[in-house]
């Protein structure tokens, strides 16, 4: 490649129709109106995608997440009343009449029958009554969620209708996996694993597509990915019994290899956008369906619809299944991944052949990603092949080894409470008590003053305070504040009322921030941070690889400035007026997301100046995967191993986190110094990348090397094939079709590619010229499609 300064689109378009003398300051011809015309479109339109490529996915993923989970509400669970007719009638009127559309309540006199129902997870719950006494039976690992929901709503029924409760778990999780977060997060990196590849390799390596090559391949990943899901969920995190690693490495593999032969049909009818509608149906709809997270009685009815056949809640549950009932209902769901991979590949072969039927000569396939570690299109495949692999692999390790090693067992760990006495020496006194059974989980401070606790507490300073009784009030108090953390104020209350019950005393809890019914668990400050951050590093990535001419910092600010508020105008109002997470505080959001946007695109400007479209993978790296584990968002910072907690303090994802925290809950009382988080990496990023545009100007083209030389030889695998199909000699296709040629384009111009350098032959004279745009740099004849990859059907 040339290594001249990439020139304007005028001067280019310019150099592309040179005038002759005679021709000075004569208008152009229509032809040549034409061609400037489709590349003012062209660019129009890759500029244009900066904005809408992220507005769609943050869009579908914000709205999906936050609207279904923000505020989640029991409705009609499946519960079994079993006991004597006249005593499950009155249970049944009862529940009823305390939450009326929150269950699906069926009656039975067979104990042994209710019991099989909760196991083999057809009902959420059973009641059983025996004379006084009613039993909430419910398996932990069905759904944490979903047995602490039920025993919460119908307690309160059954103690007001004069039964004593007690409970009973017949399926508890293993105390390697105390939350049942392991079958979610390995969920959630087969469904990654998935789709993954497709997002570069209908772009990139085109040719792979071709059916006999993409099933033994997808065959071999899926293999790969089984092993890695392995590794990482059992010898390494001892999350999975070795017991279960046949059925964990199958379900896994089928697992993948049913997503990716779906993707691949949807990529046949869609292209490279595939990987959107494949986000759609896996991801935006799965994750809801999925019943993991949440119980699916707990969404909107739809979500149950699509939970019947969705590979990622056949994944989950199949897990579900495999680890926590010891494989019982396994198999409905393995059939609904073993279809799904059949009719993936049925459809696919479908569409080739008529595909093929239709197109005697296929439409040929463009290549519109260079590299993707964003330098020059590697010469061998063998490198190509490997970056294509590098890359979902890379992010699949980082998801379940993060995500999955910080949160599948979470602990609470100096955990910050203060004790308050009628004097310091007798909360000291209770400390010392309560640290000799509490091994470390919480980090005490001994006070006199209940004032001055209350005001810790307030600020966050501390998770709770414990007020010990007193003359003046017999029981214990727990001053907590839910808004700072729902997960810590949980464990606080928990652990508090066993204090007190050990005191034959009461417990009572003054909740100083309550969280509104709009975020009953409070993750909606995660996810409207979560909307910020990918809009942030998603407007980087999509601009380089759509316009590699908008990557100058001089055009990139200029985008940047006006993209950081529209996304966060998106977000916040997806946030509030769409799906009614949020209540008022409107523009304090958007304005603290257009500083956190803007401050994430500069962070994911270095490293895609350094990697490319690799550049993914320490961005996501750092602010995802190991953001959301340190974020203090849905768990809390004293709940996971120390280097996340450590993290919390430095991270974009945490700063996000608090600073909507505070706006939403807080009156704002510590925005300042989070924003200055926020600042203080973009300042710094924007910094480096002065550096590094000093070092290495940035290119404005994509550099494809050889692939001139790669289309040719596929071409060329073409015509031998197509000659010997006919029965005809090689050499009598190629004196053929060379006589054709010469006859129908007689003296026309032959273009060829090398990087953003357009090579044009004419008349036996060759000049060098450079592309006006990004993508490929090329402005093609339309009447020759020798510079193409054939089409992979």
């Amino acid at each position: 490649m040339s290594d001249r300064q990439p020139r304007t689109r005028r001067e280019a378009l310019e150099s592309e129709h040179p005038a002759s003398d005679s021709e000075v300051g004569s208008t152009l011809t229509a032809e040549d109106q034409a061609a400037a015309k489709r590349a003012k479109a062209e660019f129009i339109g890759r500029t244009v995608a900066i904005f809408l490529m992220p507005l769609i996915f943050v869009g579908m993923m914000i709205t999906s997440y936050l609207g279904t989970m923000h505020s989640p509400e029991a409705n009609d669970m499946p519960i079994v009343v079993a006991g004597s007719s006249a005593k499950a009638d009155d249970v049944t009127f009862a529940i009823n009449g305390a939450e009326p559309d929150a269950f699906d309540i069926e009656s039975t006199d067979d104990i042994y029958s209710a019991r099989e129902d909760v196991y083999n997870r057809d009902a959420s719950a059973a009641i059983i009554v025996e004379g006084d006494t009613a039993t909430i039976v419910t398996a932990s690992g069905a759904g944490v969620q979903q047995a602490s929901t039920v025993e919460q709503l119908v307690r309160p029924a059954l103690e007001d209708d004069g039964l004593q409760v007690t409970t009973e778990d017949i399926a508890e999780l293993p105390d390697r996996d105390p939350t049942g977060m392991a079958a979610m997060f390995l969920m959630t990196a087969i469904v990654m694993a998935g789709y993954l590849p497709f997002s570069v390799l209908r772009s990139n390596s085109p040719e792979l597509l071709k059916f006999k090559r993409i099933v033994p391949i997808l065959a071999g990943w899926s293999a790969a990915i089984a092993g890695l899901v392995w590794t990482v969920a059992c010898p390494i995190l001892d999350v999975v019994d070795v017991k279960d690693t046949v059925a964990v490495l199958g379900i896994a593999w089928l697992g993948v290899f049913a997503i990716s032969s779906v993707q691949l049909f949807i990529t046949r009818l869609v292209g490279a956008l595939g990987v959107i509608l494949g986000i759609l149906f896996l991801m935006v709809l799965g994750m809801p369906s999925s019943n993991m997270a949440m119980p699916v009685y707990s969404m909107p009815k739809f979500f149950r619809f699509t939970h019947e056949f969705l590979p990622m809640p056949a994944i989950g549950e199949s897990l579900r299944s495999v680890l926590y009932f010891d494989g019982n209902g396994v198999t409905g769901h393995l059939f609904v991944l073993a279809l799904g991979a059949v009719a993936g590949l049925l459809l696919t072969k479908v569409y080739d052949h008529f595909y093929a039927k239709r197109n005697s000569h296929p439409v040929p396939l463009d290549v519109n990603v260079a590299a993707i570690h964003g330098g020059r299109r590697p010469d061998t495949k063998l490198m190509r092949y490997i970056s294509l692999t590098l890359f979902p692999l890379a992010m699949v390790t980082m998801m379940i080894t993060f995500m999955l090693g910080a949160m599948h067992s979470p602990t609470p760990k100096d955990m910050p409470v203060a004790v308050v006495g009628s004097s310091v020496e007798q909360a000291e006194d209770t400390i010392k008590q309560l640290d000799e059974q509490m091994d470390g989980k919480f980090e005490f401070t001994a006070l006199d003053d209940k004032g001055e606790a209350r005001r810790l507490v307030e600020n966050r300073d501390e998770v709770a305070a414990l007020v010990l009784p007193s003359e003046q009030n017999p029981d214990f108090e727990l001053l907590a504040n839910q808004a700072g953390n729902n997960a810590s104020y949980r464990v606080a209350v928990q652990v508090f009322e066993q204090v007190a019950q050990a005191q034959d005393s009461d417990l009572t809890v003054d909740d100083l921030k309550p969280l509104p019914d709009r975020d009953k668990n409070g993750v909606v400050v995660m996810y409207v941070a979560m909307g910020w951050i990918l809009s942030g590093f998603m407007v980087i990535i999509v601009a380089a690889n759509a316009n590699p001419w908008a990557r100058p910092l001089k055009r990139m600010l200029p985008i940047i400035l006006a993209y950081a508020p529209f996304m966060s105008l998106v977000v916040a109002t997806i946030a509030g007026p769409i799906t009614g997470a949020v209540d008022g505080h409107f523009a304090a959001l958007w304005g603290v997301g257009i500083i956190s946007i803007a401050c994430i695109s500069m962070f994911a400007m270095v490293f895609e100046r350094l990697l490319g479209m690799f550049a993914i993978i320490p961005v996501i790296g750092t602010l995802m995967f190991a953001g959301v584990p340190s974020s203090n968002g849905a768990l809390s910072q004293y709940m996971v191993p120390k280097f996340f907690a450590t993290l919390h303090d430095f991270l974009p994802m945490a700063a996000s986190v608090e600073t909507i925290r505070s706006i939403l809950y807080f009156d704002g009382d510590v925005v300042t110094e989070h924003l200055q988080v926020l600042g203080l990496w973009g300042l710094v990023s924007l910094a480096l990348v002065f550096l590094i545009d000093g070092i290495r100007p940035p290119r404005t083209a994509h550099d494809f090397g050889n692939l001139h030389l790669e289309r040719e030889r596929e071409i060329a695998k073409e015509q031998r094939k197509q000659s010997l199909a006919l029965g005809m000699s090689p050499s009598q296709q190629n004196t053929d079709e060379a006589a054709d040629d010469e006859s129908s384009h007689g003296h026309g111009s032959h273009q060829t590619v090398q990087g953003s350098v357009v090579t044009d032959e004419s008349d036996g004279q060759a000049s060098d010229r450079r592309a006006p745009t990004a993508g490929d740099g090329l402005t093609r004849s339309r009447e020759s499609d020798d510079g193409k990859i054939p089409s992979t059907v």
